[in-house]
């Protein structure tokens, strides 16, 4: 065995034949990480910070690089050096915003090519959507403006002033005053990709929240919050959020004002946001939800989803439910006898689709499809958001990292895949138009009429007649 090993290793040394790159190719072979399995599936160079489907490509965040590849083969497009990036745009025109941390500016890239598209040497903040993106430049600590950009544009649709911004306002969408998203174990919190600027921005400076509309650029308050409340941007209302601690309790209510006027709008006291922690009622997060709606938890302990435009209750929960995944159409939640996951569409009794699914089972919801994550065994499912069919059925201990239009992107380390959807003879999802999620202040390609993407109270789409509320 000694003399065998010591001809290979001098035949490898004089480059006759050397068996060790196959070798270690085959020990170093990656499993497959899904059964069925992936279209294709590639080892990137670090663990995922981030994956973002964007058009033709798929845009992997890293902590000191970001890569693109393509959705096609997986096959690396480019690579830059980067300390942070994010997606904006639609299917038709995404861009990727990278940039490094403490260094002010950005770059705009291509997906596909990687060519800068536009630089900015000023900006220390980007926040990024699916119809506009946002910087914030500032010449000194009190002196900052807001810019507002279509995501190919290569001149500003507007711009603010700010006097200042928060010192964590820094690199890619830092946190504003609005809503926390519901998470699930194996499915990453942006899986949903970038999503449509809301009406209103609330902008956390000093102690105070600046409100911000996105369609004109104005600012159209400048509140501070009383010792008990907290604020938040939700649904086109600003809510003061108060919790007052009596009796060893905490009693909240919440008032929702109009941007324009400051009167109230709205008013509902008992509802707990999940804003305060346990030591004396003091609120350090911001209110569950997603885009205009608010998650709550009622006085005799049954979970509420709240209309954040009118107040409304969206849907109540039954005792023993938990709900785990919400957008403005829809809300999934964990069945009483933990048995199954249950969509029901908000507003109505109307039920959407039953899963059977553990007590475990996680869930999100993209605009193409319902993600579940469940246990014992480990799987993925994909389902039409509307109606349940399945889009995907993988057992996979994979994270779901990334949804599109045609499929998703899962992962599990440094390892990622492509699961097209409809493989197994299911058509694919039609993708929305990208005006399918409304412009600041405008409705989306299909018009006025078009009610699901104006949100519950249109507030996202002008009046016809000229009239704007809230």
């Amino acid at each position: 065995m000694l003399l065998g090993l010591a001809v290979v290793v001098a035949l490898a040394a004089t480059g006759v034949w050397n068996p060790f790159p196959g070798l270690w190719d085959w020990v170093d072979r990656s499993e497959p990480i899904s059964e069925p399995d992936v279209v294709w599936q590639q080892r990137v160079g670090g663990t995922p910070r981030s994956v973002t489907i964007a058009g033709d490509a798929v845009v992997v965040e890293q902590r000191t690089r970001v890569e693109a590849r393509s959705l096609a083969t997986g096959a690396q497009l480019w690579e830059r050096k980067a300390d942070w990036a994010a997606v904006a745009g639609g299917d038709r025109d995404p861009v990727v915003a990278v940039g490094k941390l403490l260094v002010k500016g950005y770059e705009l890239l291509d997906p596909t090519t990687g060519v800068t598209r536009r630089r900015d040497d000023d900006a220390v903040a980007v926040w990024t959507y699916r119809n506009l993106l946002l910087d914030a430049s500032c010449t000194d600590a009190t002196d900052c403006t807001l810019s507002a950009w279509d995501p190919r544009g290569t001149t500003p649709l507007w711009t603010a002033f700010l006097p200042g911004v928060h010192s964590g306002l820094l690199a890619d969408n830092p946190g504003l005053r609005g809503t926390r998203r519901l998470t699930a174990t194996r499915i990453d919190d942006g899986v949903a990709g970038a999503e449509a600027a809301p009406p209103l921005l609330g902008f956390p400076v000093d102690g105070r929240v600046h409100v911000v509309d996105t369609a004109t650029g104005r600012v159209l308050q400048n509140v501070e919050p009383g010792r008990e409340e907290r604020l938040s941007v939700v649904g086109g209302r600003l809510l003061r959020i108060s919790a007052r601690s009596q009796d060893g309790t905490c009693y909240f209510a919440i008032s929702a004002r109009d941007s324009a006027t400051g009167q109230e709008a709205w008013q509902r006291a008992g509802i707990n946001l999940r804003t305060a922690d346990s030591a004396g009622c003091v609120q350090r997060e911001d209110p569950q939800g997603a885009r205009n709606v608010l998650i709550g938890v009622a006085p005799d302990g049954r979970e509420t989803v709240i209309d954040g435009y009118d107040g409304r209750l969206l849907w109540v929960g039954e005792p023993g439910t938990k709900l785990i995944a919400v957008d403005d159409r829809s809300a999934v939640f964990r069945a009483a006898d933990k048995r199954s996951v249950i969509a029901r569409e908000l507003g109505t009794e109307k039920v959407l689709w039953t899963r059977q699914a553990s007590g475990k089972a996680g869930a999100a919801l993209t605009p193409y499809a319902a993600v579940v994550a469940d246990e014992k065994p480990s799987r993925l499912v994909a389902l039409d958001p509307r109606t349940g069919r399945e889009l995907a059925v993988l057992r996979t201990s994979a994270n779901a990292l990334a949804v599109g239009s045609q499929g998703m992107i899962i992962g599990e380390g440094r390892e990622i895949g492509y699961v097209r959807f409809g493989a197994s003879g299911n058509s694919p999802v039609r993708p929305p138009d990208d005006g399918g999620n409304p412009g600041p202040g405008g409705p989306g390609p299909g018009g006025p009429d078009n009610d699901d993407d104006c949100g519950p109270k249109r507030e996202l789409c002008p009046d016809p007649g000229g009239g704007k509320d809230g």
